[in-house]
């Protein structure tokens, strides 16, 4: 791993110190034009940077255009030109070699450090408190303005469906980015066509997340009853903490409960709880470029699951009936759910089910980061996301 970041800091710098000349920003691309990159002055002294790869897989169907992923990572604070790129679906994998299951066989890539102030985006005066988002709303403009930039000005990228793919904090992003970008198009100010949003293994409701954890770890014998029971109090202590406006308070219980689950479960990894943590590359990797992350609080790391009581009261049903209201939903539960295969493999690698513009894919064998666990699905996945004609 440290291979990698001395590899990929040098690379990085290489390119991206000729970027900025006399305060403007200067697109740059490699020699085969493959991929470009470059920093979009987003608001007054606060730069954004991003990296987009072209596929050599493209195909051309005037029936299905090439598809525009934009991968936003989570933390947040962490980088998606560092993880998701290079971790998980970019061309190169941390070693730099060639991944067979990049993501670019289904659509070209493009990835954002988001939001200012992570990766190689950046504020000219680090001092000045506010040159840096303090919601989601604020990073979503500055997303919006990022591609106003990019695509207004190439008709061929125009020509693409852009999807928003999010994993963890990243769902977030997603959604306030999805809604900002349609806002825009409609208003006339982005000339872009917005192909969905997906969320992966989203933080999207902390509260249910936390209530989750100890039973879902007494089902599989990594906490005890004395266990549990420490969970579901720290649990109902963020709930309340959350409910008065204490939001401060509830990170830190959080904080605190991981703590508690790691202790009384021996190290379980909050990434994939099927293993001990420190044992899963990707979120050692995470961890660490969190760490360098100052001022940011860490909200990335949970088990990714729907209900909150074995076999108990908050299914996909009831979650969904909760925040999210969608005349749709009986139906959509109605549905008997696709087994999902890789190649000629005939064991199951998961199911999907669908209803009108809602797609949802659970992938078994799989933790918080499903392009690593299960990379051949994943890619299967995104082409039928995208609808990618490859």
């Amino acid at each position: 791993m440290e291979k990698f970041m001395a590899l990929g800091v040098m690379s990085v710098l290489c390119f991206v110190l000729p970027l900025i000349h006399g305060g403007k920003t200067i697109p740059t691309r490699n020699q085969n034009g493959s991929e470009d990159w470059g920093y979009v002055e987003v608001r007054p002294k606060a730069h954004l940077f991003w990296w987009l790869y072209k596929s050599p897989y493209r195909v051309e169907d005037p029936s299905k255009p090439w598809p525009i992923v934009l991968w936003l990572q989570g933390g947040p604070g962490a980088s998606g030109v560092g993880i998701g790129n290079f971790e998980e679906v970019g061309p190169l994998d941390t070693d730099l070699k060639p991944r067979n299951s990049t993501w670019l066989h289904k659509a070209d890539l493009l990835f954002i450090d988001n939001p200012v102030g992570t990766g190689y985006s950046f504020v000219e005066d680090t001092k000045d408190l506010n040159l840096f988002v303090k919601n989601d709303v604020e990073a979503a403009n500055d997303l919006t303005t990022l591609l106003e930039k990019l695509f207004n000005r190439d008709e061929k990228l125009q020509k693409s469906p852009l999807f928003i793919v999010a994993e963890s904090y990243g769902g977030k992003f997603a959604v306030t980015l999805g809604l900002s970008t349609l806002k825009a198009i409609e208003a006339g100010k982005l000339k872009l066509t917005l192909g969905g949003v997906a969320l992966g293994d989203s933080w999207i409701s902390p509260e249910d997340f936390v209530f989750s954890w100890g039973p879902l770890l007494k089902d599989v014998s990594r906490l005890d009853d004395n266990g549990l029971k420490s969970s579901d109090g720290l649990a109902e202590k963020i709930k309340h903490q959350i409910q008065e406006g204490r939001l401060e308070d509830a990170t830190n219980s959080w904080n605190e409960l991981e703590r508690v689950i790691s202790a009384g479960s021996n190290g379980v990894d909050f990434y994939n709880f099927l293993l001990d943590s420190g044992t899963d590359s990707v979120s050692s990797f995470t961890s660490l470029e969190l760490s360098k992350v100052i001022a940011t609080k860490r909200y990335s790391r949970y088990l990714s699951t729907l209900r909150s009581t074995p076999g108990g009261g908050n299914s996909l049903d009831s979650l969904m009936n909760g925040a999210i209201k969608w005349e749709g939903l009986q139906t959509f539960l109605s549905k008997d759910r696709t087994p999902l295969y890789c190649d000629n493999e005939s064991s199951t690698k998961g199911f999907t089910s669908s209803y009108k513009n809602l797609h949802f894919y659970w992938i078994l064998g799989a933790g918080h980061f499903v392009p690593v666990d299960q990379p051949c699905l994943a890619l299967k996945m995104v082409g039928q996301i995208t609808n990618s004609p490859r």
